[in-house]
């Protein structure tokens, strides 16, 4: 079969293949244990603060935060802070990661990832990593993350950058089309 000429110059093929990772973003999926009364999900465990299921990182502070639909939130990083993020199931967000750190070997790097959606993983996210959401859904969507320092608002120790939301191309929210 012969394509238009049209068809032609706009066709590209499908690319199914893993996108490869920013340096230091780690995605762990997670088991959701469920019976006919409902579902339980361990998000981790900790001992003295330290992490069974990302080592090296040790706990300081457990955050809830909300994000209301089609909103975008984006993009903030820390220079110091590594976050672990979890969305729980019923919801369904959009995470961009940009890889804004000198000299790293993933400088540059782009990851969008699904979170919620029916699955229950956990992301962490290295300082030096910049990171947004968009909630896709059509209610309140909510995040739990984990951080290895406790947030200060004080201008004097606030570890909290922010880049404009279309710092990647405004595009990078868009739901893909194809």
């Amino acid at each position: 079969m012969e394509l238009s000429d049209k068809a032609k110059r706009a066709l590209r093929l499908q690319d199914y293949s893993v996108k490869p990772p920013i340096k230091g973003v780690e995605v762990v999926e997670l088991r959701r244990q469920t019976d006919d009364g409902g579902s339980f999900t361990e998000l981790g465990r900790f001992t003295a603060g330290a992490s069974a299921t990302f080592p090296g990182f040790v706990l300081a502070q457990v955050n809830y935060s909300e994000i209301e639909p089609g909103a975008i939130k984006a993009f903030h990083l820390h220079r110091l802070q590594t976050d672990v993020w979890y969305v729980p199931p019923a919801d369904k967000l959009l995470l961009v990661l940009l890889d804004v750190r000198a000299g790293s070997p993933t400088e540059g790097g782009q990851m969008r990832l699904i979170l919620g959606d029916g699955q229950s993983r956990v992301v962490l996210i290295p300082p030096g990593v910049a990171h947004g959401c968009r909630n896709l859904a059509p209610a309140r969507g909510r995040i739990i993350y984990f951080s290895d320092t406790c947030f200060s608002p004080a201008p004097e120790s606030c570890d909290e950058g922010r880049l404009p939301w279309d710092y990647a191309d405004a595009a990078i929210w868009e739901m893909s089309r194809e």
